[in-house]
């Protein structure tokens, strides 16, 4: 099979050294069916325990799982476990069904599928360049080459790649150039003013929108509302100043928004784990140039 190929399924079967935790990858393919003798039935497989992970490209497909039936249209993927009581199949009138597919073995790995199928949904719609679908393209590319070749390549593709859909479930929109306008007008504002007591009224306000669409629309695009966006904000800017002032915690808190210093170092000590003159003092711990916070 030349690098040309634009269909076809690969199969790994990798020995794992017993004492190594790694993911395995299954197999990852590319398809294209057009008949309606394609039908896969969760609880008939005996290749499991698995994990399944298929995204349309192009035309339609079902999948049916407990009393659901989801059309997997393009830009549509679903997720599911094997064995499992589900069904996947190319409907009688259809047209045909191209898609991309990837298994593995949910040891180690499972906990993080399941938190990004919590987030997602079992059939969730990603767009073609996101992130996780560019991802698991690129890993297809790289069996059809035969680049695949040991079981330390391959765990780490499907931890990037469950990594992938993880991030992209908790931040759809991904980096912050992919935000919304008013998102990115938000968060301008919010970093612009968070010294100021503002609340969601004020800034759905500033923006012209309700503060109910604002706060769907931002906590989808940024991963965290905007109360806990100003919250990071404001301490990040009180890790600035405990560095390069000598200001007393309680200047630093007004200084950044907060009404006492008390509540300041409850705050400060939640995100970073230490409290305000521990920062400072560094006294036992590393010296951070900036921290990054999720």
């Amino acid at each position: 099979m030349t690098s040309e190929t634009v269909s076809g399924t690969f199969g790994f079967r990798f020995k794992v050294p017993a004492n190594l935790s790694m993911c395995e990858l299954f197999a990852v393919g590319r398809e294209e069916v057009t008949s309606s003798t394609y039908l896969w039935n969760g609880l008939e497989r005996t290749d499991g325990p698995l994990l399944l992970f298929q995204y349309t490209l192009e035309g339609e497909g079902v999948f049916e799982t407990g009393e659901k039936t989801y059309r997997i249209e393009a830009g549509r993927a679903f997720m599911t476990q094997i064995p499992g009581d589900h069904r996947y199949y190319f409907p009688k009138g259809g047209s045909r069904w191209s898609f991309i597919f990837v298994l593995l073995r949910p040891s180690l790995i499972l906990p993080n599928w399941e938190e990004a199928k919590r987030r997602l949904g079992e059939t969730p719609y990603l767009q073609p360049t996101s992130r996780p679908i560019r991802y698991l393209e690129y890993i297809w590319e790289e069996a059809n080459s035969g680049r695949i070749k040991e079981p330390y390549t391959a765990s780490s593709y499907m931890y990037h790649f469950i990594s992938e859909l993880c991030r992209f479930a908790y931040a759809p929109y991904g980096a912050e150039q992919e935000w919304p306008a008013k998102v990115r007008e938000a968060a301008v504002f919010l970093e612009s003013h968070y010294d100021r007591m503002l609340s969601l009224d004020q800034l759905s306000e500033q923006l012209g929108l309700s503060k109910y669409h604002l706060l769907r629309t931002f906590t989808a695009a940024v991963g965290m509302s905007p109360n806990d966006y100003l919250y990071r904000v404001r301490i990040e800017q009180a890790m600035r100043l405990l560095r390069q002032t000598d200001w007393s915690v309680e200047q630093i808190a007004e200084r950044v928004g907060y009404s006492s210093g008390s509540y300041f170092v409850k705050a400060f000590r939640k995100l970073t784990g230490r409290t305000p003159g521990s920062f400072r003092s560094s006294e036992g711990q590393l010296t951070f140039s900036r921290m990054f916070f999720d």
